[in-house]
């Protein structure tokens, strides 16, 4: 009853739905998320709603009644209650059915079933997951010309987090949301993509993922090989830098730096730090670099509900902002210009991180790609946050941004032309991202394919069709 109160207070203030993927979210996150998320109005509802009423429920006298009669009181008991419920379903049986039919995910919206049947799943698919690790890309290896004597390739994957696509400037948002990057000439704006899941429990994982979101499984990261593990064993240094909450498994296996921990108090407190931490970690790495490197920025971007603490007061360009995590009780305008303040906020960190890339130009051959583990629900239809079952979650929570930044001296080292890849228009996914990167990467496996390689298709200069180790790879 205390749990069952906790979620209904969820529940009832954002708006969501409760299932498997949404306990994996709760399971898999950390302190400074979860005090976020704590407020006054939650102690009410779990003394009120939870507390209160198990006491009283655990000090009702029970009389013994023996195993045959305990059994005579239930069954008259649910007797009685399939009989009310067949009265009811001669009536409404046609419009009840046709509505669970179509709207199946409604189960989880049922307290305190929804709560069981999501720890019912959760445990189940942790228990049947299978104990062997696969070598997904076992044969990874690097083009032969890729790599060039005393000129490394350094591509930097920054991770967004919660960046909806809709709210970009860049695609048409009404709001200079990111003026930084729509400044740049050679940015390239591949548009919408549509996200593996709406949760980082979920999405994050299977973004890195061969299999794609149709095959991707929870947990799967922990038992697979990811992209960053095709890419350590095709030769490139591959570096995690974290200011989030972990990498769900994909970075178990490659270099891991905790930007948080390392940072200094400018710019951090008790509810974690700005983006600009990943920053400084880096510059460290960009100078130290000898030979091909793929470094993974993962953002705390635009992480709810708590918006306003996002960005630093500099960036508060939108007014009046939601300066609490009651969203629901906020003016719907001061959470959208919460939220776009953040996105500003992004844009800056992504324009710094760009020129540090360009600074180093005159060492290395360097690129940048940008995509979002998932969207966000700023009250359009009363729902707050993310994290809603697939099938039914609105579009904002699925669709999310996917750029690149490639300098002359990058698309002249990869044989890719501007002009093909500007015009680009065909819908993408988180599908792509795991070719893309291995396809700007030099990386050829078994598991690579060239038609989800947004790149491949704008190769003017095409590279040597076989790997060192994989002579036998169709091109």
């Amino acid at each position: 009853m205390v749990a069952a109160a906790a979620l209904a207070y969820f529940m009832n203030r954002y708006g969501i739905a409760f299932d498997r993927g949404m306990l994996g979210n709760v399971l898999e996150t950390d302190a400074a998320e979860v005090g976020e998320l704590l407020s006054p109005g939650l102690l009410v509802w779990v003394l009120g709603l939870g507390v209160l009423p198990a006491v009283v429920l655990s000090r009702m006298p029970l009389t013994p009644r023996g195993l045959l009669g305990a059994l005579v009181d239930k069954a008259a008991t649910l007797t009685a209650l399939l009989g009310v419920s067949a009265l009811l379903l001669t009536g409404f049986f046609a419009s009840y059915a046709s509505l669970f039919r179509n709207h199946r995910d409604l189960r989880s919206q049922l307290v305190p079933i929804n709560l069981l049947a999501a720890a019912h799943g959760y445990a189940r698919a942790r228990i049947n997951a299978p104990r062997e690790f696969v070598l997904a890309a076992a044969d990874a290896a690097r083009l032969s010309g890729v790599e060039q004597a005393g000129r490394p390739l350094v591509l930097v994957l920054v991770v967004g987090e919660t960046t909806r696509a809709a709210s970009l400037s860049l695609n048409g948002y009404g709001r200079p949301t990111t003026p930084m990057l729509a400044a740049r000439p050679d940015l390239i704006n591949f548009g919408t993509a549509e996200a593996c899941g709406t949760a980082t429990a979920t999405s994050l994982p299977c973004m890195f993922m061969d299999v794609g979101r149709a095959a991707y499984a929870d947990g799967l990261a922990y038992r697979r090989e990811s992209l960053l593990d095709a890419l350590q064993r095709a030769g490139l240094d591959v570096w995690w830098i974290d200011n989030n909450s972990g990498c769900k498994g994909v970075c178990d296996r490659v270099q891991v730096v905790d930007a948080a921990s390392l940072a200094s108090d400018a710019g951090c407190g008790v509810e974690g730090c700005f983006d600009e931490v990943l920053l400084d970690r880096l510059d460290q790495r960009l100078a130290a670099v000898e030979r091909d490197t793929v470094i993974v920025l993962h953002m705390k971007g635009q992480h709810g509900p708590a918006y306003y603490r996002r960005y630093p007061p500099t960036f508060e360009r939108f007014a009046p902002v939601c300066s609490t995590n009651a969203l629901d009780r906020c003016d719907p305008a001061s959470v959208v210009n919460a939220y776009d303040n953040a996105l500003v906020y992004t844009d800056h960190v992504l324009d710094w991180a760009i020129t540090s890339l360009s600074a180093n130009s005159n060492r290395a051959d360097t690129a940048l790609m940008f995509v979002s583990d998932h969207g966000e629900s700023l009250g359009e239809s009363g729902i707050f946050l993310h994290g809603m079952p697939y099938d039914f979650a609105p579009p904002y929570q699925k669709e999310v941004p996917f750029m690149a930044w490639l300098p002359e001296a990058t698309l002249g080292r990869l044989g890719l032309d501007r002009g093909c890849l500007m015009q680009r228009t065909a819908s993408l996914s988180h599908d792509n991202l795991y070719h893309s990167v291995l396809g700007i990467s030099g990386v050829r496996a078994t598991v690579y394919r060239a038609q989800a390689d947004v790149f491949a298709a704008c190769r003017v200069a095409t590279q040597p069709a076989t790997s060192v180790d994989s002579r036998k790879e169709k091109t």
